[in-house]
């Protein structure tokens, strides 16, 4: 287990993330065009999507129905839980509510990719198809936590309008004022778009569509990833000085996953998944998203500071799971199966 905290740690990944925070910290000239960030932004929705497309197409809808629905289930139940603890319990503005809601709601695919390494090393089978769920957990997500900022903003913070059961008990919707336009806003929003549309061409593809789309939007993926991360850590290290992340707020980053992977785990098991794929769900409800929602939240939410959501993502909740999660969340679902 300590291997893989180690090695996941020590990732590029994560050092450059570091690297964009520590060129800040030491007054580097080092800077990354805001037109670049913005195409990788577009790059790695578009990759995310097209590469869960692909990976559904290997498989009859009869097989992934369910595991798809517990997916988009959890995509929606979790950004609205996160939403409510931390609208209710710990008086966060909206923005960094919707933001952490977006990204809790998410999730880590270097977390998901040690977790499979994890199972392949202690011989626990799962299904290939789990890193198509991965990908379509991303939506619901933003989707939700999108709408909900919407909300908020036309309800007002100060106004006391009566909850429609309907939708939602804990963050209030005025029942005479409802308009479905947010969610029109949201669908065709590019984030949304790019990640539907991109899933729907990998789908529609199918595996005749990876020598077209392989060269670009996957073997380069990693490197582009790295100057996104870059980029991001340079964006966290610019804003270190404006705010700072409390200490109640480490605590929701350090026991909001423990919840979020039981949970991921009880539905995955709902869904007919095997131990192994269950564990894997656990693992992705437990994570946070430090790729596919800040490049969504950084045009959608530009109200919300990166610092926040992307320091408790990647500087808290990430090692957490690495160095913890992982195995508690497999030893959950092999007790839960037993």
């Amino acid at each position: 287990m300590w291997e893989i905290v180690l090695s996941n740690m020590g990732s590029p990944a994560v050092l450059f993330f570091g690297l964009g925070m520590l060129a800040v910290l030491i007054k580097s000239d080092l800077k990354i065009p805001e037109g670049l960030t913005e195409t990788l932004s577009i790059y790695l929705l578009i990759a995310i999507g097209l590469k869960g497309g692909i990976e559904l197409s290997h498989y009859p809808m009869s097989v992934i129905v369910q595991p798809l629905w517990a997916g988009v289930l959890l995509g929606i139940a979790i950004p609205l839980i996160v939403l409510g603890v931390l609208r209710k319990a710990f008086k966060l503005d909206i923005y960094h509510s919707a933001a952490l809601a977006a990204t809790y709601g998410s999730v880590s695919v270097v977390t998901f990719g040690a977790a499979v390494d994890f199972l392949e090393k202690t011989e626990i089978e799962y299904a290939t198809y789990m890193s198509a769920i991965m990908a379509v957990m991303e939506i619901p997500a933003l989707l939700v936590s999108i709408i909900m900022l919407r909300v908020l903003k036309d309800k007002g913070e100060d106004k006391r309008m009566p909850a429609v059961t309907a939708y939602s008990t804990i963050v209030p919707i005025p029942a005479n004022k409802f308009s479905w336009e947010p969610i029109k806003e949201c669908l065709t929003g590019k984030s949304v778009i790019l990640l539907l549309g991109s899933l729907a061409v990998g789908l529609i593809g199918g595996q005749e569509a990876l020598p077209v789309v392989k060269p670009l939007f996957i073997d380069l993926y990693r490197g582009f990833l790295l100057i996104f991360l870059l980029s991001m850590g340079i964006v966290c290290g610019q804003q270190l000085h404006k705010m700072r992340i409390g200490v109640k707020l480490i605590g929701f980053a350090l026991v909001m996953p423990l919840f979020n992977g039981l949970l991921g785990i009880l539905i995955g098991k709902a869904a007919g998944l095997s131990m192994g794929s269950a564990a894997l769900m656990g693992v992705l409800a437990a994570s946070a998203s430090y790729i596919a929602a800040p490049a969504a939240l950084k045009s959608s939410v530009p109200e919300a500071s990166p610092t926040v959501y992307l320091g408790l993502a990647l500087g808290v909740t990430f090692p957490l799971n690495l160095a913890l999660g992982i195995p508690v969340y497999t030893a959950m679902a092999q007790w839960l199966y037993s």
